[in-house]
């Protein structure tokens, strides 16, 4: 074979090979380009766009400071277990209990920042950032579970999302509770008057504390996780906390009497971060908050259960259940208020005022 045509031979099989390369190439590249579209859905400063989130899921972390065995976490869960339901998949909550990342104040810092997607915090905690809402603390504000609902569900929760927003910057979806608190006790307070001189634990709360000092008790302030052994030592001689609160902290153990003082709600505001607000797409937001509204919703019916299952419970261990006169114990409340001068936000007032003359007697709407 000459070596003109050996020469040709090679060329024709060096292009068959450039060839191919060039083909493999080129279809590498075309498989890679399907990929790109999720790449460039990242925009300007880093966000995710609402096309590329359709196809991912969403994870948020929720903190509460209560174990899976309160009412606290049935409501939470049910919370993200309606936000699953709603967004078909597309959003998952996942609950964080026991206060694993951080505690009421704590937490609430880091979602405000945006470091924590959903924190939970009892109103008195957020009156730290938020002032207004002391007027919540106040003992013997609401009547009844209906008034306490319809406050958040209306014009008093309008007020603190907007100042949540404007203050912590973040979004409330959903107010968890633990309802109205009673007094757990070594010895029976059945009237005013057994209260004289009784040492019990209350939250650092200037109201609360007023209120136990109007009945003629001693109120001090305390750490909750140093309640059971003041009891067991003999430090104080009562405390108060949902009645459910009574069984789960095995108050119950050194306390054997309760009194219905019903003398304060408490609500547990949930609040997300602007940042996980943001990553949420606009057509999801509405089956979002529906979720979580069913969620919050259904934790009312919990706490309910929960504390009727609680008394019986308690009774079978030999706790006794007092009623007392709370007409008199507001009034007693309310003249030490007076004596304090304590006022209240004038337009937080107007709300409040708002509920209670929507909920008068024979006038619910």
């Amino acid at each position: 074979m000459k070596s003109s045509e050996r020469f040709g031979i090679i060329r024709r099989a060096a292009t068959v090979i450039l060839v191919f390369v060039v083909m493999t190439a080129v279809m590498a590249g075309c498989k890679n380009n399907k990929n790109t579209p999720d790449k460039a859905a990242v925009m300007a400063g880093g966000k995710i766009s609402n096309t590329s989130l359709k196809s991912k899921q969403l994870v948020f972390r929720m903190s509460i400071v209560d174990g899976e065995s309160s009412p606290i976490y049935k409501g939470a869960k049910a919370m993200a277990d309606s936000v699953y339901e709603k967004t078909d998949g597309r959003i998952k909550i996942v609950v964080v209990t026991g206060g694993a990342l951080g505690d009421e104040r704590g937490s609430t810092e880091l979602c405000s920042q945006g470091d924590l997607d959903i924190a939970s915090a009892a109103n008195s905690v957020l009156t730290n950032w938020i002032p207004e809402m002391d007027i919540l603390d106040q003992p013997y504000l609401w009547e009844n579970e209906d008034q306490a609902h319809r406050a958040v569900d209306g014009p008093v929760g309008d007020l603190i999302e907007k100042a949540a927003k404007e203050k912590l910057n973040v979004h409330v979806i959903g107010y968890l509770e633990s309802g109205f608190r009673d007094t757990f006790s070594k010895k029976p307070i059945k009237e005013i008057g057994d209260f004289k001189g009784v040492k019990i634990r209350t939250m650092q709360n200037q109201y609360h504390m007023a209120a136990f000092q109007s009945f003629g008790a001693m109120p001090t302030a305390m750490a909750y996780n140093e309640v059971f052994t003041a009891l067991q030592q003999g430090t104080i001689d009562a405390c108060e906390n949902a009645v459910s609160n009574c069984l789960s902290n095995g108050y119950y153990e050194v306390t054997k009497d309760v009194t219905y003082t019903h003398h304060v709600f408490t609500y547990i505001p949930v609040m997300m971060s602007d940042k996980a607000w943001q990553m949420i797409p606009e057509e999801l937001r509405d089956e979002f908050m529906e979720g979580c509204r069913e969620g919050y919703t259904a934790q009312r019916k919990y706490l309910k259960d929960t504390n009727r299952e609680a008394v019986k419970v308690l009774k079978k261990k030999g706790v006794k259940f007092w009623n007392i006169n709370t007409d008199e114990l507001k009034m007693s409340y309310q003249k030490k208020a007076k004596e304090k001068g304590y006022t209240f936000d004038k337009k937080w007032q107007k709300a409040v005022d708002q509920i209670l003359a929507d909920t008068k007697q024979g006038g619910e709407k």
